[in-house]
């Protein structure tokens, strides 16, 4: 059974400044659910492409911290449930912030786009980031899944780019 993955864009200028920008986010959260092995056939997932002000919104009811990020997650599994669930979660992702580390850091929006919908989904599914080795972990199965999409290891460049935690 094929893995559901609904991306809104709530944002025009993701569309003019990611071809095809649906289908990317599709792409890359699908090799990150088959790569983790974590995620039941059929899982679903929403990806929002949104702005600052959404996503600054959300971060501060969910995470208490009202100012924008460049992704956040909010998994629906429960501590029961786990993310064996059929249904994952939802990943939010903020045009301003994405673009400026992108161009700080000499990235195209494209592949730090994917790049984010990856490690967003790989909260959705109990990866994190808060401990050491968690992080490794974390890290190079991002490297591993962005490689098969043809993205450069984002790790391996002098990035000032920040990875946050999912809000639950």
């Amino acid at each position: 059974m094929k893995q559901q993955i609904d991306v809104t864009v709530a944002l025009d200028i993701w569309g003019t400044a990611v071809a095809d920008v649906e289908n990317l986010c599709q792409k890359a959260a699908a090799e990150a659910i088959a790569v983790s092995a974590r995620a039941m056939p059929g899982s679903e997932i929403s990806v929002l492409l949104c702005d600052d002000n959404t996503v600054s919104r959300l971060n501060g009811e969910f995470r208490g911290h009202a100012q924008p990020t460049n992704v956040l997650s909010f998994s629906i599994g429960s501590a029961e449930v786990g993310p064996q669930s059929l249904l994952l979660g939802d990943v939010a992702i903020a045009f301003e912030t994405v673009a400026a580390e992108a161009m700080s850091s000499q990235l195209s929006i494209a592949d730090h786009l994917m790049h984010l919908v990856v490690h967003g989904v790989l909260h959705l599914l109990g990866y994190d980031h808060h401990a050491k080795r968690e992080a490794d972990k974390m890290e190079a199965l991002e490297v591993e899944i962005l490689e098969r999409l043809g993205v450069n290891n984002p790790y391996s460049t002098n990035t000032n780019v920040e990875m946050h935690a999912s809000p639950a």
